[in-house]
């Protein structure tokens, strides 16, 4: 049966008697088979016994073999499958429930997967499985780690913002260093379509009348503010419906501020948030779902909100007035003044002398401006007694990485309440001039709603960012655990044994499957090893990795099996990275794949590896067995 089929599609390219590494891909393609360009070369060349470029029908067959069929998959399939040919659609019940961790699996489910992956017609109208069936399931995203139901948004998106992880970038119109790199709206635009719900805008005064967005005190290259607005309404809602905050970050004079306003006014129209939701003063903040396609606007605020909706109920816009607000409430003044510093250093240059609007304590912030901000009005941290005395719910705070970590270390509960009323973002510190990125982990741990990182650096922490927003489809906001949301919470993350449903979990590494070849190989060669990374609150931070498999990036086989003990799986991150080990310099990254513990399913599954920028290395993936228990 499967021999007929095969020979059924190969068999007109062969009417010549022998094909090309060309017509060898377009069978594949024909086959709707996945497959890395430099792998299939490098095996039809071994199978190219004449070294002329062609190969037989035979030689096809042995190509097609060892690229699909591989051994961990039939001896799987061999354990299940009757007189090891086929799969009955009672065979894979027992299969998916056993091994795929399908509780509720029946012959109704078995059929409509044999229907789906299944290419041989006869096998699908005896509702069977052959092989060829199985290998197309199994690498399906039917077996995909990640889980299927947690691509779409799926959690509760109703309660007050504050409850919710956020999506959040830092100096987001940067694409390289914090000193000297180019400012580009491709910051913006990448941004958005990633997802991310929370972007910064820099504005100074520009020329003719016309603010324009840089890192202050730089030599970074400056554009106009009415551009970014632009770009962020031409990509606000492409990848998120979920409603976007604009931080502006602003050291514009009143009048400019007001052309700022009147910007964002006529671009952004109905999908600017200029009110409460029913012009009535709320009692806290709104949801993701109320505020679907909303774009927010996080700024200083003169007087309050309820001072808004009066005026606003009396007189409308205040164009032309300008009020006084708190100094720093909102803006990265310790990240600039470093910049600051640090290019001074760099230069050699004398300091230029602060006006007496930088001096002072107070700056003047345009009406016009500031009845514009609604849920998210800007205000300096002074201490967590200061906040829960004075600050309303729609006021947030802008705290530096280094402050951060000092709080976490001493006073982390009390953190941990901090964010529970208040939404919090946290920026990295100005010396990271080269735009590197801080741990998001320990700031997630205490309920940090807006933990901003440069997006354009790529590494550990942004692999971390785009792993736990991956969760609730993708959608930039994802809700925050319940210890980290009820009043009564006495969270920290210090102090966590067995009081957080605590799980073992096991992973066993099988396999790896055409594993991007090394960078540093002239061949498609590698010495691959795997490494499993668990990122949390302290106690689960842990890391394992297999043994090294000499010369093989296309089908290297480990069967290793790590176990990890979790005490907050609801904080875990799981982080799988294919390195190929080096003797001399440090080990070259192939790829990586990051997940929510709670995003991953059991059962035999497929790790799909991502390259350093994120994007998708199909078809490399490890093929691993994974499950966990409560302990």
């Amino acid at each position: 049966m499967e021999n007929k089929w095969f020979m059924d599609i190969i068999f007109d390219e062969f009417r010549d008697g022998k094909i090309n590494l060309d017509k060898t891909l377009k069978l594949f393609n024909k086959m709707e088979i996945s497959y890395d360009y430099v792998h299939v070369k490098k095996v039809f060349k071994k199978n190219d016994s004449q070294k002329k470029g062609l190969i037989t029908m035979e030689d096809f067959r042995a190509i097609y073999r060892t690229i699909l069929h591989r051994p961990e998959l039939s001896e799987l399939f061999n354990t299940y499958a009757q007189n090891k040919k086929v799969l009955s659609a009672a065979n894979f019940v027992d299969f998916l429930k056993k091994e795929q961790f399908e509780v509720k699996a029946d012959e109704r489910r078995a059929g409509s997967l044999i229907s789906k992956y299944e290419p041989i017609e006869e096998a699908r109208k005896r509702k069977e499985m052959t092989f060829e069936g199985f290998i197309r399931y199994m690498l399906s995203e039917e077996c995909s780690i990640f889980k299927k139901e947690n691509k779409v948004v799926y959690q509760d998106m109703s309660r007050p913002l504050c409850d919710y992880y956020i999506s959040s970038s830092h100096n987001t119109y940067l694409i390289q260093d914090q000193l000297i790199g180019p400012s580009h709206l491709w910051g913006y635009a990448n941004s958005l379509k990633r997802a991310c719900r929370c972007v910064e805008i820099d504005c100074w005064d520009g020329p003719d009348g016309e603010p324009i967005v840089y890192h202050g005190h730089t030599l970074t290259s400056r554009i106009t503010f009415k551009n970014v607005i632009s770009v962020v309404h031409k990509h606000a809602f492409e990848a998120s419906d979920y409603p976007i905050i604009l931080s502006l970050e602003n050291h514009c004079s009143p009048k400019q501020q007001e052309r700022m306003a009147a910007h964002m006014l006529h671009m952004f129209g109905e999908t600017l948030c200029v009110s409460t939701l029913d012009d009535t003063m709320p009692t806290q903040l709104p949801s993701p779902e109320q505020l679907k396609c909303k774009i927010l606007l996080k700024n200083k605020k003169v007087g309050t909100l309820e001072d808004t909706l009066r005026w606003r109920s009396r007189s409308g816009m205040g164009e032309g007035d300008t009020g006084e607000a708190e100094d720093t409430s909102g803006t990265d003044e310790e990240d600039d003044e470093a910049s600051e510093q640090l290019l001074r250093k760099l230069s050699q240059k004398e300091p230029p002398k602060k006006s007496k609007k930088e001096k002072g304590h107070k700056v003047k912030v345009a009406m016009m401006l500031s009845e514009l901000i609604i849920y998210t009005a800007s205000r300096k941290f002074a201490s967590f007694e200061d906040s829960k005395e004075k600050q309303k719910f729609y006021q947030n705070n802008s705290i530096g990485e280094v402050k951060g970590q000092k709080l976490i270390k001493r006073r982390a509960p009390d953190f941990v309440l901090h964010t529970l009323r208040f939404i919090t973002r946290i920026y990295p510190k100005g010396t990271r001039t080269d735009s590197s990125n801080y741990d998001p982990q320990e700031f997630w741990n205490v309920g940090c709603q807006l933990v901003a990182l440069n997006f354009q650096t790529p590494g550990v922490q942004m692999d971390l960012l785009i792993g736990k927003f991956m969760d609730n489809g993708g959608c930039g906001y994802v809700l925050k655990p319940e210890f980290l949301r009820k009043r009564d919470a006495c969270f920290d993350p210090f102090h966590v044994t067995g009081k957080y449903n605590p799980v073992t979990l096991t992973i066993k590494i099988i396999s790896g499957y055409q594993l991007p070849p090394s960078n540093l190989s002239k061949s498609n060669k590698a010495d691959p090893l795997v490494k499993i990374e668990i990122h949390g609150v302290p106690a689960d931070i842990a890391k394992q990795q297999t043994s090294v498999i000499k010369n093989n990036a296309l089908n290297p086989r480990w069967n290793e099996t790590f176990t990890f003990n979790i005490q907050v799986p609801d904080l875990a991150l799981i982080r799988f990275v294919v390195e190929d080990q080096m003797v001399i310099t440090s080990n070259d990254f192939l790829g990586q794949f990051t997940l929510p513990l709670l995003s991953m399913n059991k059962g035999y599954r497929h790790v799909p590896l991502v390259s350093k920028l994120g994007v998708s290395l199909k078809p490399a993936s490890l093929f691993v067995y994974s499950w966990y228990i409560e302990q």
